[in-house]
């Protein structure tokens, strides 16, 4: 069992604050991208960030905020460690990020009942109420469907499997018309 020092949980928190670059709605807590604050002195911390997949473009802008809030709360060092293992997965959004991307017009990730590895398969475009996307070996446990964050019908279409950013779908919601992101699971 590792253990956090009064300290590092204060140091934490103020990484954990630092607004996602990408999604500035979200901290980086509330994303679940930041795994552990280490202090190595008086005045040194190493901070561990996990990518949202290899490669993000995001990941140098994450690592300078979160050196700059912690520069500013009185540290005179700061190294930002990636950490690729484990990798990260959108079951480490928490609650309260949901939410605030639901109120951001952005439908969070489903929640997956399984733990294990996330198989990668093209699924149907659209899902209803009526109709959640299927389980099967080649996609995995049924997911329930994807609700439009404006009116929260489960009437959805798939326009493009990438948006904003390679982490969102575009969708549109069959019921008020509306075009939204859908945060994808991984």
């Amino acid at each position: 069992m590792v253990t956090v020092t009064p300290l590092e949980a204060e140091l934490l928190a103020v990484a954990g604050s630092v607004p996602d670059p990408e999604l500035p709605v979200l901290t980086l807590e509330e994303l679940g991208v930041l795994r552990a604050v280490h202090v190595r002195g008086a005045d040194a911390v190493e901070v561990e960030l996990t990518p949202t997949y290899t490669g993000c473009p995001a990941l140098e802008t994450m690592s300078a905020d979160i050196e700059r809030a912690l520069h500013e709360h009185g540290m005179r060092e700061v190294t930002v460690r990636t950490v690729l293992s484990p990798a990260w997965s959108t079951d480490d959004i928490s609650a309260e990020g949901r939410r605030k991307l639901r109120e951001f017009g952005i439908a969070p990730p489903r929640v997956r009942q399984d733990t294990g590895p996330v198989t990668v398969a093209l699924g149907p475009t659209r899902t209803t109420a009526s109709a959640p996307a299927p389980a099967s070996a080649a996609t995995g446990p049924e997911l329930d469907p994807i609700r439009c964050p404006h009116c929260g019908s489960a009437d959805t279409e798939l326009l493009t499997r990438f948006s904003s950013t390679a982490c969102k779908a575009l969708r549109r919601c069959l019921s008020c018309r509306e075009p939204f992101d859908h945060f994808k699971e991984l």
